[in-house]
């Protein structure tokens, strides 16, 4: 799935993924009240808002940016309507032809992981045929749980040609409180990157693994380090933009091929709209903010990467 993802990158030219988390708070008023007045003001109307919005942003950006990111947590939010309008917003973007990201930072003893990869990345058999849950192209892992919950995920990812994400350093403040702990003189972090590194041996495709690592913006030489402890894994970078981290901040994430790493952007992209840098879309144009948030970002790494 590697493979594929950077055959988008390349052919977009833009190494981003737009993380489609939506709040009530980033959707127009009228958006809003038109699905309230259709579904009613309750979570069902809330998830049409939040389908409404997702749609108008991928109808903007599917053709300039490789992949998305959508955020389980925002659709969890709202019960089982909002797990339905992730459904169907990972599907929609599986139909435009972008890679989905599916931000669900699992992990558990085994057989819970593989019933959390079976459901997200893999399959299930029910009565001789074959069920797809949410079906997303990667997945986001948590490895506090070490190999009995990262392993269930990479098996499933090598029969369904999926990929994941495995948190290595996030971009989050408190992060360091466990991540920057020492152990045997290093920082847990290191020790994380080089058990990801090990594990994606187990599933390469090309140059790069299936077994990729998220490593946060907001930590530049952290990143710098990182890249070398893991020349396989491909890094998804969080922190850009809203949390601080800026195209300059992210050189040392790539490797020398302008590969190997991919970075998100939420909030900067999705609420655009209702940014000053973005005035003349601040009457609701939720969809054409997004994509000059988007351009803007490709250029600031692009120039970045130049430098």
């Amino acid at each position: 799935m590697i493979s594929k993802l950077i055959d988008r990158i390349v052919n977009t030219g833009a190494p981003i993924v737009v993380g489609l988390d939506p709040k009530l708070d980033f959707v127009p008023e009228e958006m809003k009240k038109k699905c309230f007045e259709e579904k009613g003001e309750n979570l069902e109307g809330a998830a049409e808002a939040f389908w409404q919005f997702n749609k108008e942003i991928i109808d903007h950006i599917y053709d300039i940016v490789p992949a998305v990111k959508p955020q389980i947590a925002m659709y969890e939010e709202l019960g089982i309507p909002g797990l339905i309008t992730f459904k169907k917003t990972v599907e929609y973007c599986k139909e435009k032809g972008l890679i989905v990201i599916g931000d669900i930072k699992r992990g558990d003893i085994g057989s819970t992981s593989l019933s959390y990869a079976a459901g997200h990345l893999g399959s299930v058999t029910i009565g001789g045929k074959t069920f797809k849950g949410f079906d997303e192209d990667f997945a986001t892992v948590n490895p506090y749980l070490g190999s009995d919950g990262v392993k269930p995920f990479i098996d499933v990812c090598n029969k369904e040609d999926k990929g994941i994400f495995v948190l290595v350093k996030t971009s989050n403040p408190s992060s360091g409180e466990f991540q920057d702990r020492l152990i045997d003189g290093r920082p847990l972090y290191e020790h994380v990157g080089e058990q990801v590194e090990k594990w994606g041996l187990e599933s390469m495709d090309g140059s790069y693994s299936n077994v990729g690592a998220v490593v946060g913006a907001t930590y530049p030489e952290m990143g710098r380090v990182l890249r070398g402890i893991m020349p396989h894994a491909y890094i998804l970078v969080p922190g850009y933009g809203a949390q601080g981290g800026t195209g300059k901040d992210l050189v040392h994430f790539f490797d020398k091929d302008g590969l190997g790493a991919i970075v998100n952007s939420s909030r900067g992209i999705i609420a655009a709209w209702k940014s000053d840098a973005y005035k003349e879309f601040a009457d609701g144009k939720v969809g054409e903010a997004a994509r000059a948030a988007a351009l803007t970002m490709k250029a600031d790494i692009e120039s970045a990467l130049r430098a």
